[in-house]
């Protein structure tokens, strides 16, 4: 994203709407107002993730915020990171896939499997793909296998490793979900791994958990998080189960 410096007045409106923090004005020597060097807003490109949010949402008053063409691999910023681009992986819109919110139709996660999203770089602070390999490839160890229609994914080189192309490490994201499944009894290591990685990285993650309930309607998964001493939170999706069943349930 970029902003036209003789369009844009000075105004700040947008700097409150950027989430990476990117924007702020800057006297430019180029410009002059009343004789003295212009204060133009200005994008940070090396921090923007291109998501979007100051074109569409900061309603700059002199329409100075434009979208400049972008190549590889600068594009994957707008896929991770601005929730109307389609990606062709899932060719859905956003950084997620349909995990656990069509289970019914796809059976994805049966029993005794855990669906595992690693959200990294959420809630809205942003993370550089290199944070993002190193939580993937210490989760890798634990032999998972990540979700192959997820556009994260494709990005990598070595997917069994969790090691992502070269090229996209210093890119920056909104956010980037790892998506994989493991057996219940994995939980502990997986806990485990992650507590030990957060501590090499320079950004935040959100962990998410899907499985079947227990016909009780607990949720087995819950005396794991209990014993690593790890918070749930109340809120979450729930599946219905009313959509045409295209798989064996797996009971």
């Amino acid at each position: 994203m970029l902003i036209d410096a003789e369009k844009c007045t000075g105004c700040s409106q947008c700097i409150a709407y950027c989430p990476m923090e990117a924007i702020s004005l800057r006297e430019t020597s180029k410009l002059k107002k009343n004789g003295k060097p212009k204060k133009v807003a200005v994008i940070d490109l090396d921090e923007c993730a291109e998501c979007g949010v100051c074109l569409r949402s900061a309603h700059c008053p002199s329409q100075a915020i434009y979208q400049q063409p972008l190549t590889y691999p600068r594009t994957i910023r707008s896929i991770m990171s601005d929730v109307l681009t389609i990606a062709e992986e899932s060719q859905i819109s956003g950084r997620g896939t349909e995990e656990m919110k069509t289970n019914e139709v796809t059976g994805r996660f049966k029993r005794g499997i855990v669906g595992v999203a690693i959200e990294v770089g959420r809630p809205v602070t942003g993370a550089r793909m290199k944070d993002v390999e190193k939580i993937s490839m210490a989760v890798s160890k634990l032999g998972i296998e990540y979700e192959k229609i997820n556009p994260v994914t494709s990005m990598m080189a070595d997917p069994k490793a969790g090691k992502f192309k070269d090229e996209l490490l210093d890119e920056k994201v909104l956010s980037a979900i790892l998506e994989f499944a493991v057996k219940l009894d994995q939980l502990p290591e997986l806990f485990s791994t992650l507590k030990k990685v957060e501590k090499e990285i320079d950004c935040v993650f959100s962990l998410d958990i899907a499985c079947r309930l227990n016909q009780d309607g607990s949720n087995p998964t819950r005396e794991y998080f209990d014993k690593a001493g790890l918070w749930v939170a109340p809120n979450g999706k729930t599946n219905l189960g009313l959509g045409r069943p295209l798989c064996a349930s797996g009971e």
